[in-house]
C-alpha cells in the first residue's frame, strides 16, 4: 500500500476522529466504548460518523458508570481486543481512578508479561471553556506518578492525529490528554508524518531561557517566546508531549545550552509536573544553572467558577513575569 502524504487542513477534534478512523480501520481489534459516543458522536463531537461506519460492536455508548468503562476495557484488553476508552470530562475520571492504578496499570507486571493491557484512555481536560464545575481540571500529574502508564498531552492537530495512533498501536496502557479548549484550533496533518510520542519537540528555539510547557498552553508559550523576542530575549519553548516517560535528554540539551528554566501548566503548582521536572533537571543541569528555576500553574485551590477561571490559568503575563524571574530582571 501506498503511504498516504496528502497534506491536510484538520482541527485538532477532526484530526483524532481520522487517528481513530484509521486505527479502527487498519485493525479489528480496535474497538471504542464511552459515554455518547455513538450516535451523538461524543460532546464535542470527536467520535462522530464513527458509529455509522463500523457499527456498534465496535463503537459503543455505555452506562454513565467511569468505573464500568475502565472495567469494561480491562476486560476487552484480556481477551485481545484494543479498547479505546473515553472519558467524557476530566473531572469525571476519578470513579474509573482505581481500576487505571490498580488493575490497568499493574496487570502487565503482575502476570509477568502474560497478559498486555494495549488500553487507550482518551480524557479531555484543562479550562478556558467557561464549563461548570468537574469540567475543565488538569489530572494528569495523578496518573504520572503511578509506574506502568504513559501518559501523553497533544497540543497541535499532526500530533493529536500521529500520537493517537500510536497510542492505539502500543501494548502499554496510555493515558491520552486532549486539550478541549484547542479542540477547533486549525492546523495541516501529513498521515504518515509524526515523530515517537516519547519524545518531545522544539517548537521555537531559542539561546537565554528554557521554557517548557504542554498541551493547552503549547500557543501561550510560543507567544511569550516572540513577546520576549522583543525585548531581545531569546526563548527556547520545548513541548513534552509526553508527560511519563519525559523526554529528559531534550531538556537537559536546552537547559545546557540557555542556562534557565521556567516551566509552565495548568494543573495545580503543588504535586505538578513542573516540580518533577525541574527537579530532574536541577540534578542533572545543577552546574549549567543561571539562576533558580521557575514554575508558572494554576494555583493550588479547587478549580475556579468560570468567570474567574482567566485569574487562575497561566497567561501571557504571568509566563512573562516567570522569565524575567530567571533572568534576574
Amino acid at each position: 500500500m501506498t503511504p498516504d502524504t496528502t497534506t491536510k487542513t484538520l482541527t485538532l477534534a477532526k484530526a483524532i476522529n481520522a487517528g481513530l478512523h484509521r486505527a479502527l480501520t487498519d485493525d479489528p481489534r480496535v474497538v471504542l466504548l464511552g459515554e455518547d459516543i455513538g450516535a451523538l458522536g461524543g460532546v464535542f463531537r470527536v467520535t462522530s460518523d464513527l458509529l455509522a461506519e463500523f457499527g456498534p460492536r465496535r463503537v459503543m455508548d455505555t452506562p454513565l458508570a467511569e468505573s464500568a468503562i475502565i472495567g469494561m476495557a480491562v476486560g476487552l484488553a484480556y481477551r485481545g481486543y484494543r479498547p479505546v476508552a473515553e472519558i467524557q470530562f476530566d473531572g469525571f475520571i476519578y470513579p474509573g481512578f482505581d481500576q487505571i492504578v490498580s488493575q490497568v496499570a499493574k496487570l502487565h507486571y503482575r502476570t509477568q508479561g502474560a497478559v498486555k493491557m494495549p488500553i487507550t484512555i482518551r480524557v479531555p481536560f484543562g479550562g478556558g471553556i467557561g464549563a461548570a464545575e468537574h469540567h475543565s481540571e488538569s489530572p494528569e500529574a495523578y496518573f504520572t506518578h503511578t509506574s506502568g502508564l504513559r501518559v501523553i498531552a497533544v497540543s497541535n492537530p499532526q500530533d493529536a492525529y500521529s500520537l493517537i495512533r500510536q497510542a492505539i498501536a502500543s501494548d502499554d496502557p496510555v493515558l491520552y490528554f486532549e486539550p478541549k479548549g484547542r479542540y477547533h484550533a486549525k492546523g495541516e496533518v501529513i498521515p504518515e508524518l509524526g515523530a515517537s510520542m516519547e519524545r518531545a519537540t522544539i517548537v521555537a528555539p531559542g539561546t537565554d531561557v528554557t521554557l517548557v510547557t504542554y498541551g493547552p498552553l503549547v500557543p501561550t508559550a510560543r507567544d511569550a517566546a516572540l513577546a520576549a523576542a522583543d525585548e531581545g530575549v531569546s526563548i527556547e519553548v520545548i513541548d513534552l508531549r509526553s508527560l511519563s516517560p519525559v523526554d529528559y535528554p531534550t531538556l537537559e540539551a536546552s537547559v545546557r545550552k540557555t542556562g534557565r528554566l521556567v516551566v509552565t501548566h495548568e494543573a495545580n503548582r503543588t504535586g505538578g509536573i513542573g516540580g518533577e521536572v525541574i527537579a530532574s533537571l536541577t540534578e542533572s543541569c545543577f552546574n549549567y544553572l543561571e539562576s533558580a528555576p521557575v514554575r508558572v500553574t494554576g494555583f493550588d485551590i479547587p478549580y475556579p467558577a468560570a468567570k474567574l477561571e482567566s485569574h487562575h490559568l497561566p497567561d501571557l503575563d504571568r509566563i512573562l513575569d516567570g522569565i524575567d524571574t530567571v533572568m534576574g530582571r
